[in-house]
């Protein structure tokens, strides 16, 4: 067989195919044996009907495209094959099949052209001496303090308080009851609306300001035990009841008794109820060799993400479209899992009508994560980068204890590892030949911050609907 290559944008090879005559008459042959042992022809038993009755019932056209069929699948796999060819996806047929039909001839030669994805070449025209900046993110004192005062107020008890006010930090316990605040056009003798679920009894309330409704503490601040009080407050907007949206509303809130938080002593006694240290410095130490390690690793991150974007403007990646299909799937797939196990309905977000725009959306980041990966992935080859089996291993059973309660697949596992190790040293191999500067945290990101995963398709929805 006959094939010509031809290089062909997006990282196909195009393939002009020659099929011989004996091929093009042995397919057609088969066809017309294969049609007269199934097909039902009055007056005739199946397998017996004679060849020119049998074509001209069902059409040489019918017969010349089931072997078209066959000699186009089989020549295209058979010419890849032939030339030796790491194809990736479905080839895809460049000549127009009705066309060949018209052309094909049993027992003379056919040809028709196919195209194939490949492997993209990746050219690097530089990978060395590359400078970039990154967020340097410092470690906070303050975390180790704010930690461990989250652990006292979780071990407080509750003191009843006599002789003063309510204020901020009790915790008041309450009976309330409240109604929609009549507006301007309300008929002003009609009974106020009251608001649904909104009263109770003995209630305890924690006097912070992000509780409840805006206005509702602070009108408790200042009470005292038996008083009684009416307070406006209002409803955020939007909120979860929508009808209560934006609306102005009074409660009657009858303060029966204030409680005050008694924290636990800051002691080694503390320290061993709330971890495994012995004493307050051991916590103290781990927490802050903790918080260290987690600023160096989020700037070593910061790093890497800004080395790994200015590599992308010195590489030249021609990426087939399969390539860009499997990688859209793969982040669809990881933002559907992600929303599932956050107990969302997954198919009322991606309806078939809005999966082609939320593809459309999703492809040049789906671009740009492949283009790193491939680039990561050719300097690893060139520079001969490899992880040592045994560091592997090592990780690989690390995880494997530490989630030893669910059901891993070490292969898979294996592999994920591999590539990750693979990946860390390939990004130290390029930050020792690189230059990335350190600035201030906060001052090349966005103040804006980016919309949720939810808010995106929904976005994507209203535009359709909008379009539509």
């Amino acid at each position: 067989m006959k094939v010509t290559q031809e290089k062909l944008p997006a990282s196909q090879v195009g393939l002009e195919i020659e099929i011989t005559p004996e091929i093009t008459q042995q397919k057609y042959e088969q066809v017309i044996r294969n049609l007269s042992k199934t097909v039902n022809i009055p007056g005739f038993r199946k397998g017996k009907v004679p060849r020119q009755v049998l074509i001209q019932r069902i059409g040489d056209t019918r017969v010349k495209a089931t072997a078209l069929e066959e000699i186009i699948q089989e020549g295209i796999e058979q010419a890849i094959k032939q030339e030796a060819i790491t194809a990736i996806g479905q080839p895809q047929l460049r000549s127009s099949f009705d066309d060949l039909i018209i052309n094909y001839k049993p027992g003379q030669p056919l040809i028709f052209a196919a195209a194939v994805d490949v492997i993209p070449e990746v050219q690097l025209n530089q990978y060395t001496g590359l400078t970039a900046k990154a967020e340097e993110i410092k470690y906070d004192p303050t975390q180790v303090d704010t930690v461990i005062e989250a652990q006292r107020e979780k071990l407080a008890t509750l003191v009843p308080v006599e002789g003063r006010a309510a204020q901020i930090g009790d915790m008041a316990v309450i009976d309330f009851k409240g109604v929609i605040a009549k507006s301007e056009g309300d008929d002003p003798d009609s009974e106020p609306k009251p608001i649904p679920g909104g009263e109770g009894t003995d209630f305890q309330v924690e006097l912070q300001e992000d509780k409840f409704i805006p206005g509702f503490v602070l009108g408790i601040v200042g009470m005292n035990p038996g008083e009684t009080k009416e307070v406006s407050a209002q409803f955020p907007d939007p909120y979860g009841n929508e009808e209560l949206s934006g609306k102005l509303a009074l409660f009657t809130i009858t303060l029966k008794e204030i409680k005050a938080k008694e924290l636990p002593e800051l002691d080694d006694d503390f320290a061993q109820e709330v971890s495994d240290f012995e004493t307050l410095d051991q916590l103290r130490a781990s927490l802050e060799e903790r918080y260290q390690k987690e600023a160096a690793d989020k700037t070593k991150t910061n790093q890497q993400e800004a080395l790994a974007t200015e590599l992308l403007n010195h590489v030249e990646i021609d990426l087939p479209t399969t390539f860009i299909d499997q990688e859209i799937d793969s982040m669809l797939s990881q933002t559907a899992m992600k929303l599932s196990e956050q107990g969302i309905d997954v198919k009322k977000l991606f309806t078939q009508e809005i999966i082609p725009q939320l593809r459309d959306r999703s492809k040049p980041e789906a671009i740009e994560r492949l283009k790193r990966s491939l680039s990561l992935q050719e300097i690893g080859k060139r520079e001969s980068i490899e992880v040592a089996a045994e560091a592997v291993q090592a990780r690989v059973a690390e995880l494997m204890a530490e989630y030893s309660d669910q059901d891993l697949d070490e292969v898979r596992l294996r592999g994920v590892v591999k590539e990750e190790l693979l990946t860390q040293k390939i990004f130290d191999w390029l930050l020792e030949r690189s230059s990335v500067e350190l600035v201030a945290a906060g001052s090349l990101t966005p103040t804006e911050e980016p919309d949720s995963e939810v808010e995106s398709i929904e976005a994507v929805q209203e535009e359709a609907t909008s379009n539509g």
